[in-house]
């Protein structure tokens, strides 16, 4: 039985992995999140009652917070999620993705370091520091041809990107400086269950059942890697338990496709298992409209994973199809878990264009 303490872990990808090691494990879990507009609770409910899960609301940019759980829960192996995650909110305020990503990144190593130096012997030696990433710190791709590898230099283009690829750099050098056992995972893009309205994917389905515009950016041509959030947790665990210290590992789904048409297979699926439609509405795919592109658009994305699946095994389970039907029809059934998020601070408006 391993203590993992995760961060950012009611957020979407976080409280998915929680989900998984508390279903596929023994470990215990203490989750800390400051629970900002995009950390839900209702996410970890599944698990709430579980003696092996507990919650702190923490901001990680709080050292004395975060130092009395390390001291308290005595963690094993620490996955670090928290973020502050979307672009185009990073270009209306960048100031908050500064605060969170690059200095509770600081914050969190140095608790971290301090508490792995406390340790000795075989508990010293099992430590772990998980920094879980994005493929967006490596910019654009030229070529169709080319893929982005755990070697790709950093050239972000988004306030969102910039201060990820910070944090990282921060990590590698408390490794390289410090010798703490970091371990860094750089990912594409997720959806799922549980995906906060204001991502494209969940924001699509509900304009769509409210009969509202779907916005496409540009020519909608931008390509992305598309994975599924549950083949992502168990890539994550997989990293944190099994993968070397000081090393990178790429986590893509094998699933480009364009923004359009990602919009499009989502009308498809909407005609078929939503068929009652808002009024005056035949097809959702008529609800498609192209609007400015957004600020530094990077056009494609395309993870190489070959890495993780050559010396950790992993490989998606999901196809795009399949894991885009599940995520459908999850937020077919769950509408009480985004509207209540709906009926809060966020309006499924578009962000991103208050230059």
């Amino acid at each position: 039985m391993r203590r993992v303490l995760i961060t950012g872990g009611a957020g979407f990808i976080g409280s998915a992995v929680v989900r998984h090691i508390i279903a596929t494990t023994d470990d215990r879990v203490r989750v800390i999140d400051k629970l900002s507009y995009a950390g839900n609770l209702a996410s970890l409910a599944s698990v709430a009652d579980n003696p092996r899960f507990s919650f702190s609301k923490v901001d990680i940019c709080d050292r004395k917070a975060v130092d009395r759980v390390m001291s308290e829960f005595r963690p094993q192996l620490i996955m670090h999620l928290a973020a502050e995650s979307h672009v185009d909110r990073s270009i209306d305020g960048p100031i908050a993705f500064v605060e969170t990503n690059i200095v509770g990144t600081y914050m969190m190593l140095e608790s971290a370091r301090h508490y792995w130096s406390s340790l000795a012997g075989e508990e010293k030696a099992a430590f772990r520091f998980h920094h879980i990433s994005t493929d967006e710190v490596f910019g654009d791709l030229e070529s169709d041809d080319d893929f982005f590898t755990e070697t790709t230099p950093y050239a972000p283009s988004s306030p969102y990107s910039a201060t990820k690829a910070s944090s990282d750099h921060l990590v590698r050098a408390w490794q390289r400086t410090y010798g703490l056992p970091t371990i860094v995972t750089n990912c594409s893009n997720n959806y799922g269950p549980y995906h906060f309205p204001e991502k494209l994917i969940p924001l699509m389905i509900i304009n769509a059942l409210a009969g509202k515009p779907l916005p496409v950016y540009g020519d909608g041509a931008q390509i992305r890697d598309w994975l599924y959030v549950d083949d992502h947790a168990a890539a994550l665990y997989q990293v944190v338990t099994a993968g070397k210290t000081g090393e990178t590992y790429n986590i893509g789904g094998h699933n480009e496709r364009r923004n359009l048409e990602v919009v499009e297979t989502l009308c498809d699926l909407l005609n078929e298992l939503a068929p009652e439609k808002p009024v005056g509405l035949t097809d959702f795919r008529e609800l498609i409209t192209f609007v400015a592109d957004r600020p530094g658009h990077d056009r494609r994305y395309a993870i190489d994973a070959s890495k993780i699946e050559r010396e950790l095994g992993w490989r998606p389970q999901e196809t795009f199809e399949t894991g885009m039907r599940k995520t459908v029809v999850w937020f077919l059934a769950n509408q009480p878990w985004w509207q209540s998020i709906l009926d809060g601070s966020y309006r499924a408006e578009r962000l991103g264009l208050s230059l």
